[in-house]
């Protein structure tokens, strides 16, 4: 896809702010690891360095546009909020913002080289590349049809992921283990998740043939939780729950993303502010095979983003929900321009492990 989907003329125009969305390189172009491209510790991650030459641009020119240089936001969904918390222990990351938003944002997601390096070979080969001392120009010289298929990193169940690639010169340390040493930026954060993440990926498997059965409840867990897997199973047993697929997505929405959210959440809140939330519109609109599936996907993965954006390819907000992305766009560009969520004629957002009456931990 593209930056351009983002249609942002609710959150520029009601919020007041200027918006920036980019593109960078996805897959394999911007994340293969073959130790050939490059010296060692400074492959993969293209699309993070192409995110801080986007970064470096906004500084450099957003005042010809009337935005202030000093009070930049990054923010991003899923694979976007991936990379906010890259960019908050990314070394040439620093000082290119002043606040940041992380939206469902799976933050353990990364790779550490060793792997990415194996599994970069494993794919230079299979695309006719498996030669260490031509890897590199064979690579460079094939269509870019050929590399269309993504470098897979990291699975969240049965759905896998590239991305950031850690151990290396841009990113030295995974962001989970950065903000446990306290060495995040020193910035605003805006944090949250939606109550029904998973389902999102689960009703894709459906719609492409693939349905869970009460037998295969177990094996989809210990794809997922591995070893922990019968513990997960004794916290989400199978008969508290209408169907598999909402068993299975209320236990990975809690273990990928709601978990993961709340961890570094109260670790970065430890030394700046962090404002959390969690988005629960349980009709929130869905794309049209959507609607036929066996089971309701509520607030899903990426739904929240119909709420500060023009998406396109689901039925508009009605009344009620466009009242609430009203009061979302007011939060969201105040965090923007003041770095708190402090919405003029909307109730107070206290600070996480804050408490609102009394301003105390």
């Amino acid at each position: 896809g593209s930056g351009g989907i983002y249609d942002s003329r609710w959150l520029a125009g009601r919020g007041d702010i200027i918006v920036v969305t980019i593109n960078y390189r996805l897959g394999a172009m911007g994340f293969l690891a073959h130790p050939a491209l490059g010296p060692p510790g400074a492959v993969g991650n293209y699309g993070l360095a192409d995110q801080q030459a986007a970064l470096r641009w906004v500084r450099d020119n957003v005042a010809a546009f009337g935005g202030d240089p000093a009070k930049v936001t990054i923010a991003g969904e899923s694979a976007g909020a991936v990379s906010v918390c890259d960019h908050l222990v990314a070394p040439d990351s620093a000082g290119l913002f002043r606040a940041a938003i992380i939206q469902s944002g799976p933050c353990q997601a990364q790779v550490a080289l060793p792997e990415a390096q194996k599994v970069s070979l494993d794919y230079a080969a299979q695309v006719g590349c498996g030669q260490p001392e031509s890897a590199a120009s064979c690579l460079r010289a094939l269509p870019a049809d050929k590399l269309r298929t993504p470098v897979w990193y990291y699975h969240v169940g049965r759905d896998q992921l590239s991305g950031p690639v850690t151990g290396t010169t841009l990113l030295p340390l995974d962001p989970i283990a950065g903000f446990a040493q306290g060495r995040a930026a020193r910035v605003p954060v805006l944090i949250g998740t939606n109550r029904d993440e998973f389902t999102l990926f689960v009703a894709l498997q459906y719609l492409r043939g693939h349905e869970y059965t009460a037998a295969q409840y177990p094996g989809l867990l210990t794809d997922t939780f591995g070893p922990n897997a019968g513990t997960v199973e004794a916290h989400y047993p199978l008969n508290s729950y209408p169907s598999v697929p909402l068993a299975y997505s209320a236990a990975v929405t809690d273990g990928i993303f709601a978990c993961v959210s709340g961890h570094v959440g109260d670790t970065l809140a430890g030394t700046e502010p962090v404002y959390a939330y969690e988005f629960n519109d349980p009709g929130a609109p869905t794309p049209d095979p959507f609607h036929t599936l066996p089971f309701a996907v509520g607030a899903a993965h990426s739904l929240e983003l119909r709420y500060l954006f023009d998406i396109g390819g689901a039925p508009p907000l009605d009344p009620a929900q466009r009242a609430l992305s009203e009061q979302m766009i007011d939060y969201w560009s105040q965090f923007v321009t003041s770095g708190a969520p402090r919405a003029a004629n909307q109730p107070e957002w206290p600070e996480l492990g804050h408490d609102a009456a009394a301003g105390k931990v």
